[in-house]
């Protein structure tokens, strides 16, 4: 499937995050003419310095908010396939920083489809979003697609604005423009090279290199956990099919199957088995803001569309997780390490 993109000219907004970096790393390798919008990473340990993949690519700085400069950008790269992953994505930080989330995820949006409105001749879009759009009852079913939108937290709320932007956008310019467009609600997602603050598996990581006990605030929280491979390729497998044939263009929740929604002590564990070396945790809950308990995706339709199921299990998935931090913290060779991973997976 990555031969599909070779020449092909792909946008993606937010390639210096952790997926975007995977995903740019991925797109070279397929040969395809890649060029990125974002902000500078935000922490000083990342991946996309580490691999220094803007050597392979055409990289802008620049902010999703501002809307002059990321019409210059796509004046400049003139894109077949534009992919928006740029955002604030992260539930506590959204609490700090409401307006900032706001903007960045809804105005963003809105900017980010106003230049595929006016300066994309056609072509094949897709928004990334995020599980957490819907109106959580704590239900122990899964979400399906049709399910009421309306996430909590500043984070999950703007994602939920940024799909009915989305929705208005398709319907009231990009449809009749002859544009294929999708949105992508994908599930909590894990892998090497993720170096953010509150996320599990990089705090377990951070841990495990101090040879400090981890502690983790929450326990029970079932997440649907997928290896960062595994979203990436449906990604790219959308906008190409729905190029093809722009009735599969849709909303479309992206997880792993429901055996492999997990808890976090469960994952940690995971993480103990395979990293071993004397890795440790405790349990010390906080009084920290909201955050939901247990959230399932429902992927049937993805599944029936495309034919698709995951190619990882929870447990290959915090194995190969776990290989990646390995190497880093013996001091590898990390882009070898990362595209054989790549490779591997789609191979």
């Amino acid at each position: 499937m990555l031969d599909f993109f070779k020449g092909k000219r792909v946008l993606i907004t937010g390639h210096t995050g952790f997926k975007g970096a995977w995903l740019s790393r991925a797109l070279v390798l397929a040969g395809a003419k890649v060029s990125g919008y974002a902000l500078e990473p935000d922490n000083r340990e990342n991946m996309y310095d580490l691999l220094n993949i803007k050597k392979d690519m055409n990289s802008v700085i620049g902010d999703v908010r501002n809307l002059e400069k990321l019409k210059e950008t796509f004046k400049n790269t003139k894109p077949d396939f534009a992919i928006h992953m740029a955002a604030q994505p992260l539930v506590r930080e959204s609490y700090l920083n409401p307006v900032y989330t706001y903007e960045t995820n809804v105005l963003g949006t809105v900017n980010f489809l106003e230049c595929v409105r006016t300066l994309m001749d056609g072509g094949s879009v897709l928004n990334v979003t995020t599980d957490k759009v819907y109106d959580n009852k704590e239900w122990e079913r899964a979400y399906v697609e049709d399910d009421y939108l309306d996430g909590y937290d500043p984070y999950s709320n703007s994602k939920s604005c940024s799909e009915l932007v989305t929705h208005s956008y398709k319907r009231s310019f990009l449809d009749e423009a002859g544009f294929a467009l999708s949105t992508a609600r994908a599930g909590n997602v894990i892998g090497g090279g993720d170096f953010a603050h509150n996320r599990i598996v990089p705090d377990c990581f951070r841990a495990a290199k101090a040879k400090e006990a981890l502690i983790i605030r929450n326990p029970s929280s079932i997440r649907p956990y997928q290896h960062v491979l595994e979203p990436l390729a449906i990604y790219l497998e959308i906008l190409k099919a729905q190029q093809e044939d722009k009735s599969k263009a849709s909303s479309y929740n992206v997880g792993p199957d429901e055996e492999d929604c997990v808890t976090t002590e469960s994952l940690v564990k995971l993480f103990a088995k395979y990293w071993r070396d004397g890795f440790t945790y405790e349990i010390k809950k906080d009084k920290g803001p909201h955050e939901a308990n247990l959230l399932k995706l429902n992927c049937d339709k993805l599944k029936r569309v495309f034919d698709w199921k995951p190619k990882y299990n929870i447990e290959k998935t915090v194995k190969e997780t776990v290989n990646w931090y390995k190497a880093y913290s013996e001091g590898e060779n990390m882009l070898e390490v990362t595209n054989r991973q790549i490779q591997e997976f789609f191979d």
